[in-house]
């Protein structure tokens, strides 16, 4: 969940070509009610803020070595499957953040080949890459999106972002070199201690930091595997959390090639392979655009 430049806020997964955004809006007469309906509490009297020294940012090589290990353990994995359960938080007109939610099943074979089905609190999507092409298709809405890809997982997953705005919360997993793009400009990494509620296990937990975000990971204390990561974006004026569940990893699966291709495709409706500010392709619309309510 390492921010990768340019990528802002993108830990929610930029759906295929602007297909579907959440709809979260909430109507301003409730908000009006609700403005009414209460009496803003005074602020308590607090004594003046003392002044603490600033904290230390250190980098602990106990933390340091499980997030390696981690890294090393996954890297070395030719093919692995996983579930991949995103929760993130959406700004509301109340102000208070909503949740959103989405379920991804992860098929990776290295260097080549990689398949994510998403479901969840919005439009479903699949996405496919089978070392020469990446598909992006919308089973609800029947479009889909073609084009050449790179060689490799990780240029594919930059083409992807940079042609269609395209990003996967957990692409630091399933790169070649997942400590690379963890350590990458690392300024803070501590352990805090064991968990026994997280993935059904014990879990080490460790926190870890560079100048765009700051992770707090459960790691397997036995498999050595990422049980969930939860992350701050400091660009985030609103401080909105995001958190990645994993679950059901398979390291070694011996994988059919059908896994990378779907044949839902062969009738779904083409449509350029291109970054949401683009124009649609013509006749095409997106869910839930239609004529806004007077209460929007």
């Amino acid at each position: 969940m390492k921010d990768r430049p340019s990528h802002g806020r993108c830990l929610t997964l930029a759906l295929l070509l602007a297909l579907a955004s959440a709809v979260f809006l909430t109507s301003d007469g409730f908000a009006q009610q609700a403005k009414q309906g209460s009496k803003a509490a005074k602020p308590a009297k607090t004594k003046a803020t003392e002044v603490t020294a600033p904290v230390q940012m250190t980098i602990e090589p106990k933390a340091l070595d499980l997030i390696r290990e981690v890294c090393n353990r996954l890297a070395a994995a030719r093919s692995m499957s996983f579930t991949a359960v995103v929760t993130y938080e959406s700004p509301s007109r109340l102000g208070t953040p909503l949740i959103y939610t989405t379920k991804s099943q992860v098929i990776v074979q290295r260097p080549d080949k990689l398949a994510v089905i998403t479901s969840g609190d919005g439009p479903a999507s699949e996405f496919y890459y089978d070392g020469k092409t990446m598909t992006a298709f919308a089973p609800g809405e029947n479009l889909v999106a073609v084009a050449v890809a790179p060689p490799t997982i990780d240029d594919t997953l930059k083409a992807a972002y940079d042609s269609a705005a395209i990003y996967f919360p957990f692409s630091d997993l399933i790169v070649a070199d997942p400590y690379r793009d963890v350590s990458d400009g690392l300024i803070l990494a501590f352990y805090i201690g064991q968990s026994r509620v997280v993935g059904g296990t014990t879990t080490d937990m460790v926190a870890y930091a560079n100048n765009d975000v700051f992770i707090q990971a459960w790691i397997g204390a036995d498999d050595k595997l990422p049980r969930m990561l939860r992350a701050v974006y400091r660009a985030d004026p609103l401080r909105l959390r995001h958190q990645l569940e994993l679950s059901n990893w398979q390291l070694n699966p011996t994988l059919p090639a059908s896994a990378f291709a779907s044949t839902g495709v062969a009738d779904a409706k083409p449509m350029p392979f291109a970054h949401p500010n683009q124009p649609m392709l013509q006749g095409a619309k997106p869910p839930g655009q239609s004529k806004p309510s007077k209460s929007q």
